[in-house]
């Protein structure tokens, strides 16, 4: 019985040592990640050292790679059209109708801080597993669609589903 009690106590403090929080995608490290420095570009001396730009962590390099732009110039395109600050003419219509209910302006600050909420909440409950699992699909669980659902949900409504697989 001592040694079954043991036993138990060993197992809970072990997976108590476990990795907690849903799937933890950021170094642990405090130091530079030396993989994110890629030698893409050539480095380029510039003719007046004093008209340099301030560096700003986070901004963009000259020697970053732009694969995107680059492949848009070498096709004939215009790369200018991947700034997301300038909305296109020809998309002017999509954005009228997109914003016609109004535009919330930090949104995207506002979903960032509710995300990180619902994830503490879900974490104090994903400490207590004894076995790995997938705390990041277990905690979204509610919020996921099963598409297999939802095409026979449009189906039984008349909506055709001509991407889905052709129903038994």
């Amino acid at each position: 019985m001592r040694f079954s009690i043991a036993l138990m106590m060993t197992m809970a403090t072990l997976a108590a040592c476990g990795q907690s929080g849903l799937r933890e995608l950021t170094s642990d490290g405090e130091g530079p990640d030396e993989f994110l420095i890629l030698p893409t570009k050539p480095l380029e001396q510039p003719a007046n050292l004093t008209e340099l730009p301030k560096p700003t962590p986070g901004a963009a390099n000259l020697s970053d790679a732009t694969p995107k732009a680059e492949a848009i110039a070498a096709l004939g395109g215009n790369a200018a059209a991947l700034d997301a600050a300038n909305v296109p003419a020809r998309d002017g219509a999509l954005v009228l109708a997109a914003g016609r209910f109004g535009v919330e302006e930090n949104v995207r600050a506002d979903l960032a801080q509710a995300d990180a909420d619902f994830r503490r909440r879900e974490n104090r409950t994903a400490r207590f597993k004894l076995f790995r699992v997938d705390r990041y699909s277990e905690a979204y669980r509610r919020q996921a669609l099963n598409p297999n659902r939802q095409n026979r949900i449009f189906r039984r409504a008349g909506i055709e589903t001509p991407a889905a697989p052709p129903a038994n």
